[in-house]
């Protein structure tokens, strides 16, 4: 008994483990100033490689919610682990001989799909455990991908760098080595529950459908997942937009105001601000789970993007750099938020059955937003570097205003892909027909 109720708790840990790993992927910009200044590349260049690794994320990430429920997780999330290592490897490879594309290919395509196929995993694997309370428990879990920037930033990275004397080449190589060694065995230990696992029937949603392919694809034609998708788009660019450039930003603005502030304790203050971010980044996770749990999913996405409305237009003319930072972890908090909300969004009105294909067909919003959100902050500081800052929270105030509008057309009520029958109907209520 003692040993059944823990492994739900073990599962939990070993999620949060592997999402730990992979979100270390948001401390980017920990080396983009780095690698500008090593290796002579571009801020357009250095975006690129992140923008390959997002967009490689999430288009993996929609193949593996499709492959989750015939393949299972211990598999995916192996994989996962595996790819993951050997990308920091290969970028290890690529700084050696100082190859960009080599750099994308390891880095970004080998990495960012690793990243893909072991991220929708644990997520959907949390979510079947806890059935009950998927706001929550799938909130715990992308908590861990929130943080990892701060492992990353504040703890690996820095360690590495001091050890290693500055070569980048054997910082990515031993990034490789110890994700290799903490995502592989946490893979291993993954699984499903068994089936017997008591699963409670939830008021509300639709019966499972079994896992045939057929039952997705009505969900990916709907207009619900289509303005899902817009919304969650928005709000995830405008999140990336900063992430991908927290550091050099904040070390401009820290540069006006202070001219006398030296570049190394600038790139100090960046690598602080990547720390207290990804903090935010992985509580907004939780916290606005929970909150979705109490006032509904709608309402928080439509939160999330007028309050972050509300931050960018400070963020446009703001100078003093302790306020600026606070604002950007603001902003963090609420890109979090809606990587916690969706899942069990999805779970509402899609179903539980059916959450990790249409989930992970989602996550092809982050793909799309991986290269859209970075790059044009990368074009705006190698174009106008004078006025970098003023155009991206812009821009920003109008992509999230484009998500406000859409919330409107949002509905967390269950869907109705097909003709109800007497089965169905019995199920949305809990009540079985026996």
């Amino acid at each position: 008994m003692a040993q059944g109720s823990m492994r739900p708790l073990v599962i939990i840990a070993l999620c949060t483990v592997l999402q730990l790993c992979f979100g270390t992927v948001y401390a980017w910009s920990f080396f983009q100033s780095l690698l500008v200044r090593d290796l002579g590349w571009t801020y357009t260049d250095t975006a690129w490689a992140f923008s390959t690794t997002i967009f490689s994320l999430g288009v993996s990430a929609a193949v593996a919610g499709a492959l989750l429920p015939r393949l299972g997780p211990r598999l995916l999330a192996v994989t996962g682990g595996v790819m993951f290592a050997g990308g920091y490897m290969l970028a290890s490879l690529a700084l050696h001989i100082d190859s960009l594309i080599l750099f994308y290919l390891g880095y970004g395509v080998v990495g960012g799909v690793g990243i893909g196929l072991g991220y929708v995993t644990p997520v959907a694997t949390a979510a079947r455990w806890f059935p009950e309370r998927t706001g929550l428990a799938t909130g715990v879990v992308v908590m861990g991908f929130g943080v990892g920037a701060l492992l990353l930033s504040q703890g690996l990275a820095p360690f590495l760098v001091v050890r290693t004397e500055g070569d980048l080449t054997m910082v990515f190589f031993w990034l490789g080595v110890v994700f290799a060694a903490l995502a592989i065995p946490a893979g291993f230990a993954l699984r499903n529950p068994p089936p017997d696992y008591e699963i409670p029937a939830v008021p509300g949603r639709d019966a499972p459908m079994g896992d045939d392919i057929d039952a997705v694809a009505p969900c990916l034609r709907s207009p619900a997942f289509a303005v899902m998708w817009i919304v969650f788009f928005f709000n995830i660019s405008a999140g990336l937009a900063v992430i991908s450039f927290q550091s050099p930003l904040l070390q401009e603005v820290w540069g006006l105001a202070d001219p006398t502030v030296e570049p190394e304790m600038l790139a100090e203050y960046g690598a602080m601000l990547i720390a207290v971010s990804s903090l935010c980044n992985g509580a907004g996770r939780l916290l606005w789970g929970m909150i979705a749990d109490r006032i509904g999913r709608v309402q928080v996405f439509r939160l999330l993007l007028a309050t972050q409305m509300v931050v960018f237009g400070v963020l446009l003319t703001e100078t003093n750099p302790i306020i600026f930072s606070a604002l950007v972890c603001y902003v963090l908090l609420c890109f979090g938020g809606g990587f916690a909300v969706m899942p069990s969004f999805i779970s509402r009105v899609f179903g539980a059955a059916r959450m990790s294909p249409v989930y992970g067909a989602i996550l092809t919003a982050w793909a799309a937003a991986g290269i859209f959100g970075p790059l044009y902050v990368g074009y705006l500081k190698d174009a106008y570097p004078d006025r970098a800052v003023m155009y991206c929270f812009l821009i920003g105030i109008m992509m999230l205003g484009g998500g406000w509008v859409f919330t409107y057309l949002l509905n967390d009520d269950p869907v109705r892909l097909r003709k109800p029958t007497l089965a169905s109907t019995l199920a949305q209520f809990g009540i079985s027909r026996a």
